[in-house]
């Protein structure tokens, strides 16, 4: 008897394992009420190539990747804001959970953006395309979506969602830590959704971002509100709009327009400001 009692408390406790385990790798720990975040992803090292991209037909699964030494020390914080873990891979499912439109609203942001056929929009940090693949049909045939993430597995994942979905007007970019590696003066629209908040080096993203940009193109980015205790995201995945705008502003960007109706997220669209004039930092020092 004990030893029935002892298997069946020992096969109780496996199954409490397993089960906490499958929710942080479904993204469980971006929730307040979450288990603690896991490891971050390993990010890719920087690549010896300018550009390292691929078509729809052949999605990026290999670069040829120089030594991690080449990449600046990733910052634990920027400006007074703690620096997220990149989500890793394993928790895709969290990205496209049945519950996501009840949540955030995704169709209303997505009409917010006013897409237009033709364009060519980024989704910075696409993971396995849960927007890429919903704002390539508005762009047509002329149009494209450059879907740019650090890891190689979600491109894959991405790629795959495409396949099933018949879309083909994609492009997949396997960028690095410091350099989303798009065509400069191309893109009219980066789309940021609960990304920027985990770039390892924000300056070096949000200038290369900035070089990317079209005339008239915009920048977009979507966070969990800070100021609002009720939204149930921890607070290490939320940015306040003061946060971002000291964070944006100093990096040669300007607030052109803001959408304050989604349940959980600001949407603050950025202009690259033609006043801009940086600041050359000291030999290997960067702003804490």
């Amino acid at each position: 008897m004990k030893r029935f009692i002892t298997m069946f408390v020992c096969g109780r406790i496996a199954i409490a394992l397993i089960l906490c385990g499958a929710w942080q790798l479904c993204g469980g720990w971006h929730y307040s009420w979450g288990a603690e975040e896991p490891a971050a992803a390993a990010p890719p090292a920087a690549t010896t190539s300018p550009s390292q991209t691929a078509s729809a037909a052949e999605p990026t699964t290999d670069n040829t990747l120089s030594s991690p030494e080449e990449l600046p020390p990733a910052l634990e914080a920027y400006k007074g804001r703690t620096i997220a873990q990149t989500m890793h891979y394993a928790g895709a499912p969290w990205l496209t959970r049945e519950n996501r439109e009840r949540e955030e609203e995704c169709s209303t942001l997505l009409k917010t953006l006013k897409l237009q056929p033709g364009q060519v929009v980024c989704d910075m940090g696409c993971g396995n395309g849960f927007y890429a693949l919903k704002i390539a049909p508005t762009l047509g045939e002329k149009g494209k979506v450059l879907c740019v993430d650090i890891q190689s597995e979600m491109l894959k994942l991405l790629a795959e969602r495409a396949k099933e979905e018949n879309i083909s007007n994609y492009e997949l970019i396997l960028g690095s830590p410091i350099d989303p590696r798009l065509p400069a003066g191309k893109v009219d629209l980066i789309l940021c959704v609960d990304v920027y908040h985990e770039f390892s080096h924000p300056e070096q993203m949000l200038a290369a971002m900035r070089r990317s940009l079209a005339p008239g193109g915009r920048l977009v980015l979507v966070e969990f509100r800070l100021e609002d205790p009720n939204v149930p995201i921890k607070e290490l995945h939320k940015m306040s709009k003061k946060q971002i705008l000291k964070e944006l502003e100093p990096n040669g960007f300007k607030l052109v327009e803001q959408f304050d109706k989604l349940p959980w997220q600001h949407v603050m669209f950025f202009e690259a400001d033609p006043q801009f004039q940086p600041t050359p930092a000291p030999p290997g020092n960067t702003q804490p």
